[in-house]
């Protein structure tokens, strides 16, 4: 196989080997490209960085390192006069960072309503899923809301989540359970039927299935025993889906809509339901609990005819990827062993809620992700997400003239220095898509700068597994047509986007990036 001008085979054919040797896309370590034993393409001091993922919790550690100068959670050497941009705002931080598209905000959250009414709530998840709960579900607000306590419980470390399947739900609904009687409002996010999902485990996905059901079972009769109105939802799927078109383990999140189970502790009887969307949710929280609905939020409650009572106190679960199946043998909740999970479909009120695509602010037919989902969860409004933002700026042209990109160009030209895209090698993910750092590289090429390095990012999410080396010839073919651009080095998501402060991985990649230190290619 003959190499590339643009790098796109030689990176190829390194993913393969790494393939051979056991490991998958998500999980590959850095691989750089080495001319004449020379590490190609390196971040260096007076460069130009475009982050170019668009998420926020995963993209956080990887910027810390490069932006940071106190930083101290590992040893790392910072770079001099680097101009490094991020797409949009992974935290708020990061706000003094040129933001090539800053947020839009959601004004007056269900957590800010709640606070304004002087109710207490607690927000608890494991740290997977703990921004779900509070940035995203938020409305983008880092810190807590008054009135309000968040608690985080460590997801396991050091170990592939599907070796345990459990994961740290067993802590957190402990810790939600004695939580009740003291808190007005509590949502907690149980995050097996992502994480496990996104795994190609079918056993250990079957597995998580039992563990949330069990886990189910311990929080919502200790919620019902205390006097809460308990809802339990998910934002979006994913576990119930086992299985691709052509048979292949399926790891990536679903259209299909998710469930909104109704429970009053007062009584047993049906509770009149409609089917809805995820911004019905926050709505339906408040007329459960009798605060006025502010007029910022246009979802509807989902059940405007039941007779709550006065000082409801309302327990809101929402499991993490868990959408309604096709409840055969490709379907990981009907197959595993979820006798509680039955009970509450088989006796409990239930409707059908939207978790993607335009329902949740999404491009039509996109699946559902968290974040989209938990910020629809809590704004009570469809929040426009930033993949939408971010393809309509790339169709109508103003993705080109972004300032921030512009400036980036300039500052690598004025140094007689290279710009380099951290760029995500998908086109459907929620963390970024390919197109974004091919359209800078585009602005690159008019601008007359010789030097742009891409940083490939592989998924082994929302991609097929496998599918790396033929993307890697897509792109290849894409930087042929634009006539600039080099891939110089690759890493797997699971590595480099780090949500867990497992610092020492991220430091691989970032040690790859600027000292080029990995598995040599050329």
């Amino acid at each position: 196989m003959s190499a590339s001008n643009h790098g796109g085979t030689q990176l190829a054919e390194a993913v393969r080997q790494a393939y051979a040797a056991g490991l998958d896309d998500y999980h590959l370590e850095p691989m750089v490209l080495t001319e004449h034993g020379a590490p190609v393409g390196r971040i260096r001091d007076h460069d130009a960085v475009v982050f170019c993922c668009r998420r926020g919790e995963r993209e956080i550690e990887l910027t810390e390192l490069f932006t940071e100068d106190d930083f101290q959670a590992v040893e790392r050497r910072k770079l001099k006069d680097l101009y490094f941009a991020i797409l949009t705002l992974y935290h708020d931080k990061f706000k003094h960072l040129p933001i090539a598209f800053a947020p839009e905000h959601v004004a007056r959250p269900l957590a800010q309503v709640l606070s304004e009414a002087g109710k207490s709530q607690f927000h608890c998840a494991e740290s997977e899923k703990f921004a779900h709960v509070t940035f995203f579900f938020n409305g983008g607000e880092n810190a807590p809301f008054p009135g309000e306590e968040d608690v985080c419980i460590p997801s396991p470390k050091g170990i592939d989540f599907d070796q345990k399947p459990e994961l740290s739900l067993p802590e957190v609904a402990r810790t939600v359970t004695d939580a009740l009687g003291k808190y007005d409002f509590i949502v907690t996010n149980f995050a097996n039927g992502d994480v496990i999902g996104h795994t190609q485990n079918t056993a250990a996905k079957l597995e998580a299935c039992g563990h949330v059901s069990r886990a189910l079972e311990q929080v919502v009769e200790a919620a019902l025993a205390r006097d809460y109105v308990v809802a339990v939802t998910a934002d979006h799927g994913n576990i119930e889906k086992l299985y691709t078109a052509a048979g292949k383990p399926d790891g990536a999140h679903t259209t299909n809509l998710v469930p909104f189970i109704l429970m009053d502790s007062r009584q047993t009887g049906p509770i009149p339901l409609r089917d809805g969307a995820l911004c019905d949710v926050a709505p339906t929280v408040l007329d459960v609990m009798g605060i006025p609905q502010p007029p910022e939020m246009t979802g509807r409650s989902l059940t405007e005819s039941h007779a709550w009572g006065q000082g409801r106190k309302m327990l809101l679960i929402i499991c993490d990827g868990w959408g309604l199946g096709t409840g055969d043998d490709g379907d990981a909740i009907h197959l595993a062993h979820t006798p509680y999970w039955d009970s509450l479909l088989g006796n409990r009120s239930w409707c059908r809620l939207h978790a993607s695509g335009e329902y949740v602010g999404l491009g039509t037919g996109k699946a559902g992700n968290s974040e989209a989902g938990h910020s629809n969860l809590g704004a009570g409004r469809c929040v426009m997400q930033d993949d939408v933002r971010l393809d309509a700026a790339v169709k109508d042209g103003s993705f080109a003239r972004n300032p921030v990109f512009l400036e980036a160009i300039e500052h690598a030209k004025r140094n007689h220095a290279s710009l380099h895209l951290l760029a995500y090698l998908t086109h459907k993910s929620s963390h970024g898509c390919i197109d974004y750092p091919l359209a800078i590289c585009e602005m690159a090429k008019k601008q007359g700068l010789e030097e742009v390095y891409f940083h490939i990012i592989f998924d082994g999410r929302s991609t097929e597994p496998g599918s790396a080396p033929a993307l890697l010839a897509e792109l290849d073919s894409r930087l042929d047509q634009i006539g600039l651009g080099l891939i110089v080095d690759g890493v797997g998501r699971g590595v480099v986007l780090d949500r867990d402060k497992n610092y020492d991985k991220v430091k691989r990649a970032y040690d790859a990036l600027t000292d080029g230190l990995g598995a040599c290619y050329s």
